[in-house]
C-alpha cells in the first residue's frame, strides 16, 4: 500500500470522526469503503444507497477529492412574489384593513384573505400553509384575531354581566 494510499484512507478516517453531519459521514464512509477495495455493489448493500448514488459520490471525490462530497445549498422553488411586491404586501398588511382594500366586511388578515389579495393583486396561488410560511419569512407572526373594546366603558361592562345579560337570557328559557 502506498503513502498517499494510506494518507487518503487516514484523510477519510479524520473526517467520519469530525463531522457531526448524517448525510456527511456516510460520504465520506461510502468512499472509505472504495477506498478499501469493496465494490459498488458491496457498498450499495452496507450504505443502503442506490447505485447511482454511490457513483456519485466516489466520481465526485475522485473529482475535487474531500471537497466534492460537501453538500450544496438546495435552492429550492424559485419564489412566487418579487422582492417589491413581497414589500408592498407587508406595507398593505401592516398598514390597512382588508376592508381598506376590498374585502368587504373583512376586519381582520386571516391566512386565506391574505391569500385571495395574493392571487387578486399578483396572479400568484399560495396555501395557507404556503401563506404561513411567506409570512414567517417576511419576518411577519401571525396570530388568530382576538377583539377587545378599545373604548369599553367597565362599569357598563359590569352592568351588562350583571343585570342586562341575566334579563337577556331569562327571555329565552326553554318552556318545559
Amino acid at each position: 500500500m502506498t503513502n498517499a494510499h494510506q494518507d487518503e484512507k487516514e484523510n477519510l478516517l479524520v473526517a467520519m470522526k469530525t463531522t457531526k453531519n448524517k448525510r456527511m459521514y456516510e460520504r465520506y464512509q461510502t468512499i472509505y469503503f472504495y477506498v478499501q477495495g469493496y465494490s459498488i455493489k458491496e457498498i450499495m448493500n452496507m450504505i443502503g444507497r442506490s447505485e447511482k448514488t454511490i457513483y456519485n459520490y466516489v466520481n465526485a471525490y475522485k473529482e475535487k477529492g474531500l471537497d466534492g462530497l460537501i453538500m450544496g445549498q438546495s435552492t429550492g422553488a424559485p419564489r412566487k412574489l418579487s422582492l417589491e411586491q413581497e414589500q408592498e404586501l407587508v406595507q398593505v398588511i401592516a398598514s390597512k384593513l382588508p376592508v381598506d382594500v376590498g374585502f368587504l366586511a373583512k376586519y381582520s388578515w386571516t391566512l386565506s384573505i391574505i391569500a385571495s389579495f395574493i392571487k387578486r393583486e399578483w396572479n400568484a396561488s399560495y396555501t395557507l400553509r404556503g401563506v404561513s410560511r411567506l409570512l414567517h419569512d417576511l419576518g411577519l407572526s401571525y396570530t388568530k384575531p382576538t377583539y377587545t373594546l378599545a373604548k369599553a366603558d367597565p362599569v357598563k361592562q359590569q352592568e351588562f354581566r350583571e343585570v342586562t345579560f341575566p334579563a337577556y337570557k331569562k327571555t329565552f328559557k326553554r318552556r318545559d
